[in-house]
């Protein structure tokens, strides 16, 4: 049974009795050409391991298992989950987990995420990812178009997602998907994003609580977008020309070394590099 195909799709739910459900934002891929785009974004090679998230049916986690050493599906459906666990019994390569994404803890190896994630917890999903511990080698994803846009998006019009995601990586924009490409057909369009993190070595990676820290201080500045940083960071508008930055900028015109510079002067640490 192919499974990319829409009426093998609908055949398989009602033989299972299941449907999709839209509060868990279950929304089948049914594009073959868009499957293998997002696993040919992810550079597997066959050493690798691989946390999927929302594995659905099994389109993509059938492909994975295919590349990588070793996948890790995370299912929260409880039907789903049984039903994968049937059907890719005799893969000794897949550990198919029932659990919620967002209380799994990443593993202490090196690992890449790869999953087409539900909308509903896209910024949750990558925000716990991205701020672990270990954070993962890369994040290939298929998320809503507009969300996408955002994350590559950076200043002078960057969003606190983007933010959230340059602090630990850079994000790109792989490919637009028609929302035809899915079942049920969701009334937004797609997109595959690649988020390549930053090694230690790399020059733009940031230490994890100088980043939290960043990310802290950048929310409080978001959270009144319209306001500039002198009403939303009162406490530092005398000090931000110090650092070269205007108190009047708004604080989606900021770079991520400009959050640096604001974040060491707000904690009273030098700003020599």
């Amino acid at each position: 049974m192919d499974l990319t195909n829409i009426h093998h799709i609908k055949e398989f739910l009602i033989g299972n009795n299941l449907w999709a459900k839209k509060f868990l934002g279950q929304n089948f891929l049914i594009n073959r050409d868009i499957l293998d785009q997002i696993v040919n974004a992810a550079n597997i090679s066959n050493t690798e391991l691989i946390i999927e998230v929302g594995p659905g049916l099994g389109v993509l986690t059938e492909q994975l298992i295919q590349k990588a050493k070793k996948v890790i599906s995370i299912e929260l459906d409880n039907k789903l989950y049984t039903l994968l666990t049937e059907n890719f019994k005799d893969h000794k390569n897949l550990e198919i987990i029932h659990q919620d994404a967002l209380k799994f803890e990443p593993p202490n190896e090196a690992y890449k995420v790869v999953a087409n994630i539900p909308y509903n917890i896209t910024s949750p999903i990558i925000n716990h990812f991205l701020q672990a511990q270990n954070r993962p080698d890369s994040l290939t994803l298929l998320v809503q178009k507009e969300v996408a846009q955002k994350m590559c998006t950076l200043e002078p019009d960057m969003t606190i997602l983007a933010l959230q995601v340059a602090l630990f990586g850079k994000a790109k924009l792989i490919k637009k998907v028609s929302n035809q490409c899915f079942f049920p057909v969701p009334g937004v369009d797609s997109a595959i994003i690649n988020i390549e993190c930053y090694k230690q070595n790399d020059p733009n990676y940031i230490p994890q609580e100088t980043a939290l820290n960043m990310l802290k201080l950048a929310k409080q500045a978001f959270s009144q977008k319209r306001k500039k940083l002198r009403n939303t960071l009162p406490d530092l508008k005398d000090s931000l020309p110090t650092i070269g930055i205007d108190p009047s900028r708004r604080p989606e015109t900021l770079s991520v070394q400009e959050w640096l510079k604001v974040s060491k002067l707000d904690s009273g640490k030098t700003l020599e590099n």
